[in-house]
């Protein structure tokens, strides 16, 4: 099974005056897995719909290989689509319901016979065609519905949110099995979820969506580090934020206050600022959880940022400390769980340091 290449060119969508998605433009490659990801009404259903061809864009094109499929009819698109709520039939059994799509297209009896078992082994269900989806679990009714859809061997695999209604573990278990299996087959999958640490876990890229129109496209890995915009560095991840002023901006790098909180220095200006900020100008700090160490009484005679810890969650593998700063800001500071280190404790006076390149400085457009 070869994967398609999709092109999406300046691809809209207006509901009367309301603009669904707006002129978007995504270059999706061959075997490529690509995820949508957004808040609900950032418009990426709409957009799945519109290369599925169940809607009709208001304006753009596209194209899946080397054919123009922007009016095309879903039936005629050779694309395979798996459903949140998995869409089986109840009716049928399990080898019914994936034999559906070969009926739908003449293929001979022993053909489609052939290409059921096959489909069927290839999600581990081989030994289960005679049931009906109601004997199913959801995570195997899941599994059919990817059966289904891989059967006729489509170019192009649309999911959108398949695994919404699955528990955290089976959710986590399925998503290692999607990611195996289409690395396995080589076939395109665009993805919807809501969910970014499915996104990050699955995805070759991820195209952040808002307010129907596309904030940021990457590799989990780019996304994660170098969020273009504040509203990526919030939506992929945790991430605390700092109101700032600048203090300097020379030779030696900048350095931005936090009022009675402390500062921060970093050794250059970061890429998400188009020009270096002037004295003065406010700024929002980004930094992750992870990025920054907690320093105990005696660790530094200065330590940047002081505070005290107000909480401290265990959440297994890592702890959470609630620190709230002497300006009154409350950081999130993630460490990995030490059995044998001492952590502090509620009520206890810290300081914090951050380095230089953990520090992502956005404009505050909220001025």
């Amino acid at each position: 099974m070869d994967g398609a290449s999709v092109s999406v060119r300046g691809l809209g969508k207006r509901y009367g005056a309301v603009r669904a998605v707006k002129g978007l433009g995504i270059e999706v490659c061959s075997g490529e897995f690509l995820s949508l990801l957004g808040p609900s009404g950032s418009g990426k259903t709409t957009l799945l719909m519109m290369i599925a061809g169940f809607e009709m864009p208001t304006e753009g094109a596209i194209r899946i290989g080397d054919r123009d499929v922007t009016y095309v009819a879903p039936n005629r698109r050779n694309i395979g689509m798996v459903f949140q709520r998995y869409a089986l039939f109840p009716h049928m059994t399990v080898a019914d319901n994936v034999a559906f799509p070969l009926r739908m297209r003449k293929v001979v009896k022993a053909e489609i016979a052939r290409r059921v078992a096959d489909a069927l082994a290839l999600v581990q269900l081989q030994d289960f065609g005679k049931r009906l989806p109601s004997e199913l679990s959801g995570g195997q009714q899941q599994r059919v519905a990817v059966a289904r859809a891989l059967v006729f061997e489509p170019p192009v695999l649309l999911m959108d949110e398949p695994l919404g209604a699955l528990d955290k573990k089976l959710r986590e278990q399925m998503q290692i099995e999607i990611k195996h299996l289409q690395r396995r087959l080589g076939v395109t999958v665009i993805y919807v979820t809501h969910d970014q640490e499915e996104a990050l876990t699955m995805s070759d890229r991820i195209a952040v969506m808002r307010n129907g129109s596309l904030e940021q496209i990457g590799s989990p890995i780019a996304l994660y580090d170098n969020p273009a915009t504040p509203f990526v560095a919030d939506f992929v991840g945790k991430t605390n934020f700092l109101e700032a002023v600048c203090h300097s901006c020379n030779g030696t790098g900048l350095e931005f206050g936090l009022g009675q909180s402390g500062f921060i220095h970093l050794k250059e200006c970061p890429p998400t600022l188009p020009s270096p900020p002037r004295p003065g100008d406010k700024m929002r700090l980004a930094v992750r959880p992870e990025q920054i160490r907690i320093l105990r009484p005696g660790d530094s005679d200065r330590p940047p940022l002081n505070g005290v810890v107000e909480a401290v969650i265990f959440v297994g593998s890592f702890r959470t400390f609630l620190v709230r700063l002497a300006g009154g800001e409350l950081i999130h500071v993630q460490a990995g769980t030490d059995h044998g280190m001492a952590y502090p404790q509620e009520g206890e006076r810290v300081g914090l340091t951050i380095p230089s390149q953990a520090v992502q400085v956005f404009p505050d457009r909220r001025q």
